[in-house]
């Protein structure tokens, strides 16, 4: 069976001694030890991924695999930890949120090598190739797609007098305000004010400007400027705050995904914007039942159009792992036939295989909003985010805190767009 590791409660310094001693030469046995770190942690997600990594150890017998599951708001940092350690670490979960930072640092390993030849190259889509080699080098295979909806609660939409989803984010204030009644702890809004919040700010400021955005970089416009210094981006802002101000808890101010998706599976809020990772969530809940909610295309800017941003993650190879070939087979495992489609259908992803998304699973219920926004790509207009420059993680950090800053009332929302504009413009100019 795969050894498992959970490092809840784990401080980094001990993640780094951990990582220290925990090195992964051959096992006692002969066998070669693989660490796998994986960063989006729950646990019906650990125990697939365990389980797939039993068939594999089954038919590779020389390997034997250990999976360290830290807490998914915890990982990301405790993975760097563990990389900057340099030893512990064979396979990681590598995010387009990143694999920039990672790379740049010399971190992951280039495994185009280990990759020449696979026969499995040919069955992943364009879209997961072109991935897996941006840049010229390999640093990780993507083993799904993310891909934002509007989920809602049909149940308290009917309730609140309403025939249908909102479309526009106009709606979205109108449907979310007619559904809050702080009295009866009803909400109309899941409002992500914590970790990663920018980021819906960001899809409405996106949506705003839909019309004038650089596909091969969201945050640019086709000027040249960044969407954050359009006059839309204003009206966007204010639109997407005063749900904050009149439709969301008070506690969303530092709300991250699990309190979204709590808040919404419980009843006590109307709508939220999420990943279609989340389907599966809602499903297992035992708070919500199958009648009770859906999901429906993004919300639309004035223009009516909506970007779709290409989000995504998958597995790579330390740079100071001593066993990058058998690490690389552990990955074409996982990438490849049923292990795949496993896993992203088990965690609602957008599938890398080539015909895997004609499946029955992708084409009813709350996948159906998916396809229908991929049968209408100009009005929800796949654009591709700047995630993989080094320095993603530092303006991540510092859109939160912004934002925080303007829930709080310490900061304009003037004053942020001005300083994320500036931001950019300033990392451009350096390139």
């Amino acid at each position: 069976m795969t050894k498992r590791r959970l490092l809840g409660g784990i401080g980094l310094g001990l993640v780094a001694t951990l990582a220290l001693s925990g090195c992964s030469p051959a096992a006692g046995d002969g066998k070669v030890t693989l660490q796998v770190v994986e960063s989006l942690t729950s646990p019906a997600r650990t125990e697939l991924l365990a389980g797939l990594i039993d068939e594999f150890e089954a038919q590779n017998p020389d390997i034997s695999v250990e999976l360290i599951s830290p807490p998914t708001d915890q990982a990301d940092q405790k993975i760097q930890q563990m990389l900057q350690s340099g030893t512990g670490v064979d396979v990681l979960e590598v995010r387009d949120l990143t694999v920039g930072p990672f790379s740049a640092n010399g971190w992951l390993s280039d495994m185009t090598s280990e990759f020449d030849g696979w026969d499995g190259w040919d069955d992943l889509t364009n879209n997961a190739q072109n991935v897996a080699t941006a840049g010229g080098k390999m640093y990780f295979v993507p083993y799904g797609f993310y891909g934002i909806s509007l989920f809602y609660r049909t149940d308290m939409v009917k309730d609140a007098g309403f025939t249908g989803a909102p479309v526009s984010w106009d709606d979205m204030v109108e449907q979310a305000t007619a559904i809050q009644d702080p009295s009866t702890n009803t909400f109309g809004y899941a409002f992500r004010g914590g970790k990663n919040g920018y980021t819906n700010a960001v899809l409405a400021i996106s949506a705003y400007v839909a019309g004038d955005i650089d596909v091969s970089n969201a945050y640019k416009l086709t000027s040249g400027d960044s969407i954050f210094s359009a006059p839309e981006a204003q009206d966007a802002l204010d639109t997407y705050l005063t749900l904050f101000e009149k439709a969301s808890p008070p506690s969303s101010v530092a709300w991250g995904y699990p309190e979204m998706v709590e808040g919404f599976t419980n009843g006590s809020t109307g709508f939220l914007l999420q990943d279609p990772e989340v389907i599966a969530a809602v499903q297992e809940s035992q708070a919500i039942t199958a009648d009770q909610w859906t999901t429906a295309p993004m919300l639309v800017g004035p223009g009516g159009q909506a970007i779709q941003p290409l989000a995504t993650a998958g597995w790579g190879t330390a740079e100071a792992s001593e066993h990058k070939a058998e690490s690389a087979k552990l990955i074409q495992f996982l990438n490849s036939g049923d292990a795949s489609i496993q896993f992203t259908q088990q965690n609602s992803l957008v599938p890398i295989l080539n015909g895997a998304a004609d499946d029955e699973f992708y084409k009813t219920g709350a996948w159906a909003s998916y396809l229908y926004m991929n049968e209408n790509p100009d009005v929800y207009i796949t654009a591709e985010q700047p995630r993989g420059v080094a320095w993603f993680t530092e303006w991540a950090d510092k859109a939160d805190s912004e934002l925080q800053q303007v829930l709080i009332g310490q900061m304009t929302s003037k004053e942020l767009l001005a300083s994320w504009d500036t931001y950019w413009t300033e990392k451009w100019a350096t390139e």
